[in-house]
Order: C-alpha cells, then sequence, then structure tokens
C-alpha cells in the first residue's frame, strides 16, 4: 500500500497465505485483529511520512527505502542467523525470477505511490488501493483462469463502471490509482504463483536485494546532477529518510502477526483501513481538492466494495456450515486444503 504494500507491503503475502489457516483462541484473535488494525493503521499513515519527506523527490525516497529497508533487514537475519533460506533462490529458479519478478512490481508501486503523494494527488492514490480487490479478483479470472461468484462478477462490473465514469468525469483515465492497483494486484499475483516459501523479513531482504544495485545507481546519478537531500536538509531530514527502512518493515511484521491470527475475512474487511485513512490525509490534513465527480466515482468503487465484502461474509459462513467440528479450516479462512485462491484474498500485501 503503500503500498503495500508492502508489502505495499513485500513479502507478507507469502507470511500471510502460510498462517491463514491457524487461528488461535479469542485472546489470539483478538491480539490478532489489533495488529493487523495497527499494520493498516501505518499504511493508511504513509502520505502523511512521505509528503514530510520533500523536498526529496521519489526516486531519491525510493533508492533510500529500498537501501535502508536492506540494512534492517540483513540485521534482524543476521541477528536470528536465519541465512540458509538464501540458498534457495540459486537451488530454484523459478522462486528466483519470481522474487525478481516482485521486486520489479512493488518497487514500481513504491515509486508511482510517492510521486503521487508528493505532488498532491494523495486522494487517487488512495482510489488505488480501493481498487486493489477488484483488480485481484479480476486477476485470479484472467490469469489464474478461477471461476467468480456471482456477486465477485458484480463487484469487477460495477468496479469498471466506477473507472469508466472517473475518466469521463475527470476528462482522463485515472493513471496513478490503475496503476498502483495493477501493480499491486501483480505484485500479489506474483506472490501466488511463486507459492509461500519465504517469510515475511525473509521475502522483503530478498526483494530489497534484488532493488539495491538500481537505487544504488540512482543514488550515484541523483548525486552526480545535485539532485539529492540527504546531507543538504538538515539532521531530521536526513533521520527521517533512515527510518524509512523501519517504517517499510514495521507494518509488513504487523500484518504477518494479524495473518496468523485471524480468518482471511477479517483481513479482508481491514484492509479498507488504509485507504479510508489516506483519503482522509489527502483531503482534510494535506489540503486536497476533491470534485462532486470523483466523489461520486469514490461512492460506486464503494459499493463493488461493499458487494465484494458481502459475498466474502456469504462465502465464509456456507463453508463454516459445511464444515463439521474438528475437521477442515474451523476459521472458513482457507480451503480445506490448506490452499489460499486468489479470488479470496482481498489483500496480498
Amino acid at each position: 500500500m503503500p503500498e503495500a504494500p508492502a508489502a505495499g507491503k513485500a513479502g507478507a503475502a507469502g507470511a500471510g497465505a502460510t498462517g491463514l489457516t491457524a487461528a488461535g483462541d479469542g485472546s489470539d484473535a483478538r491480539r490478532g485483529a489489533a495488529y493487523g488494525f495497527l499494520a493498516y493503521a501505518v499504511w493508511g499513515a504513509f502520505p502523511l511520512y512521505f509528503h514530510a519527506l520533500k523536498p526529496a523527490g521519489a526516486w531519491e525516497i525510493l533508492s533510500h527505502r529500498i537501501l535502508w529497508t536492506l540494512v534492517l533487514c540483513a540485521l534482524v537475519l543476521l541477528v536470528r542467523r536465519d541465512l540458509a533460506w538464501a540458498a534457495q533462490l540459486w537451488r530454484r529458479p523459478r522462486l528466483g525470477l519470481g522474487v525478481v519478478a516482485a521486486a520489479l512490481l512493488i518497487a514500481l508501486n513504491w515509486v508511482v505511490y510517492v510521486q503521487a503523494v508528493i505532488t498532491g494527488h494523495t486522494t487517487e492514490a488512495a482510489l488505488g488501493y480501493f481498487l486493489n480487490p477488484i483488480v485481484t479478483v479480476f486477476l485470479g479470472v484472467v490469469v489464474l483462469r478461477e471461476r467468480l461468484r456471482l456477486l465477485q462478477w458484480v463487484a469487477v462490473g460495477i468496479g469498471a463502471v466506477a473507472g469508466l465514469y472517473l475518466s469521463f468525469a475527470a476528462g482522463s483515465v485515472p493513471v496513478i490509482a490503475l496503476t498502483l492497483a495493477a501493480t499491486f494486484g501483480s505484485y500479489g499475483l506474483v506472490k501466488k504463483k511463486v507459492g509461500a516459501s519465504l517469510q515475511a523479513m525473509q521475502s522483503l531482504a530478498a526483494e530489497t536485494a534484488v532493488l539495491a544495485p538500481i537505487a544504488l545507481a540512482l543514488l550515484v546519478i541523483l548525486t552526480a546532477r545535485g539532485e539529492t537531500t540527504f546531507t543538504t536538509d538538515g539532521g531530521w531530514h536526513t533521520s527521517l529518510l533512515v527510518l524509512s527502512g523501519a517504517a517499510t518493515a514495521l507494518p509488513l511484521l504487523l500484518f504477518a502477526a494479524a495473518a496468523r491470527r485471524v480468518p482471511l475475512v477479517t483481513i479482508g474487511l481491514l484492509q479498507f483501513v488504509t485507504p479510508v485513512l489516506q483519503l482522509l490525509c489527502g483531503v482534510l490534513l494535506l489540503g486536497e481538492h476533491m470534485s462532486p465527480q470523483r466523489w461520486v466515482g469514490f461512492a460506486i468503487v464503494w459499493v463493488a466494495l461493499a458487494v465484494l465484502t458481502v459475498d466474502s461474509l456469504r462465502q465464509r459462513a456456507s463453508r463454516s456450515a459445511r464444515l463439521r467440528p474438528g475437521r477442515g479450516d474451523p476459521t472458513g479462512s482457507a480451503a480445506a486444503d490448506g490452499s489460499v485462491s486468489i479470488n479470496d484474498t482481498a489483500d496480498l500485501r
């Protein structure tokens, strides 16, 4: 969600998918819900963080975010002596290529999101994350050939109407929103295809390691052109750039902890905290203007999301009714064999 999700958002999809079938008792579930809410709240507050990083540009922020996230992940993994997994990337080419593809997708998502925030388009970025569940369902049909339930088709249709309306009402296609939804949805799809082979911290470390040479090259180019702000805008600015690594990793780890404790439906409902907070940040705190036409477009998207939510709740209730006590998945959060359909995954951060 930022963008990722991290991972908006990066790598939590893998951790989440493996933990979705293990809901704990009542107190554990409540703790998981709290972790999930905090994760999405942090992602929702990202516009304020990236706005505070001005006058740094999107490419400089992206570079620092990648490098400091990698440093943090490497330190944690070294302390935990958790490096043996890296050999998998060489022994399993499909996994390695999947990590590369995921890294490139999340990097594009990050830079578009940051550029949107620092140029006054936070509300359009929020629209992108409202659209993300609909795009995820659409990708499940087009790429994975999954079958949609009736209400899912209805939601996709309403989402398409919203996109067309916003394009005609504004006189231009909402490129930022569609790019964010497409890149994050595709990121989730890659994680689904590759499989849940890496834990959240491992996945984030691998993806930022792939991107590190690009980030270093960008910083060299920006420095040569005199366009970096790391050492020129005071200690507070420098500290915020360094802390971008922790800001990236913290919500990811909170999300991974939540996904192990609560059903998938709960995760799906909590995900809407992020774009709601992004929208509020843009309108109330950053002073962005929302035209009446855009409010109507958002309202159409919210109808689509309400339909998806109703379908998800109905599906969970139906699955729970079919399972006898002591068999299958008692939470209704995933299939009885432990698999998770992309159609059922509202957020793959």
